[in-house]
């Protein structure tokens, strides 16, 4: 079975679901690069950086796994944040002493992801909105002063990616405490339902893109043009096998 593999300088992580409990309990920085994000890495040099640095990046874009397979003979698991996040959520169902700190992009969905992590049996849940960052120059010397009193055993980035992994490498280089850095993006909101309601069939067979779309067309349509970069960058980039 591939291990890992090794594309632009990105260290992806193939593993399986059944392994989940070894990598949960592991801390560090975990990352789930959406394709359009990875078709344009070359656009921001901080999203770039901080998967590079990232210690875990798993397959969360259906087309670059298919794209693998089909242009590189590269079999690997798609692990996307929904199903990440499927797993982990019943993971805190057995371990509910564990702290968690959510990090939303609205009060709307801060009450939401609130009151869904309470139905877990979750007592312990913290909740910060997140300001307006720039991620050329992005900081946050409140939210490192909390995060240092509370020390969460998880952290769950729910801001838009492209901001979020650059936020997690931040929070990963200055918190000077080893914690869990979650960049899942919106994927909370399908378990909440302030999101597209994507679930267990569509993400197995790569129908997520698909249900965003007609959830919301304005939005993910000139998204997923752009992710259509990613097809010539597979074809024409060296990719490295670790088994």
């Amino acid at each position: 079975m591939i291990s890992k593999i090794i594309f632009r300088k990105i260290k992806f992580h193939n593993i399986n679901f059944k392994d989940f409990k070894k990598y949960i309990i592991k801390k560090g920085l975990f990352v789930f690069p959406a394709g359009p994000a990875l078709a344009n890495i070359k656009k921001s040099d901080g999203y770039y950086e901080s998967i590079k640095k990232a210690d875990f990046v798993f397959f969360d874009s259906g087309l670059f796994v298919l794209l693998l397979k089909t242009f590189k003979n590269i079999n690997v698991d798609k692990f996307s944040g929904y199903k990440f996040l499927n797993l982990f959520f019943d993971y805190l169902k057995e371990n509910r002493d564990k702290k968690v700190f959510c990090i939303d992009p609205n009060s709307k969905f801060s009450r939401s992801n609130k009151t869904f992590l309470r139905k877990l049996g979750i007592k312990k849940i913290y909740n910060y909105l997140a300001p307006q960052y720039n991620p050329l120059d992005l900081s946050d010397k409140k939210l490192l002063t909390i995060l240092k009193k509370k020390k969460p055993n998880f952290i769950l980035i729910n801001i838009g990616g492209g901001t979020q992994e650059i936020l997690g490498l931040y929070l990963k280089q200055k918190l000077g405490f080893k914690t869990t850095i979650l960049c899942t993006g919106g994927a909370i909101s399908f378990f909440t339902g302030d999101q597209a309601p994507i679930n267990n069939f569509s993400d197995k067979f790569y129908l997520g893109w698909l249900i965003r779309l007609i959830y919301n067309p304005i939005v993910f349509f000139k998204r997923y043009v752009f992710g259509l970069r990613l097809i010539p960058m597979v074809i024409f980039n060296k990719i490295t096998i670790i088994n």
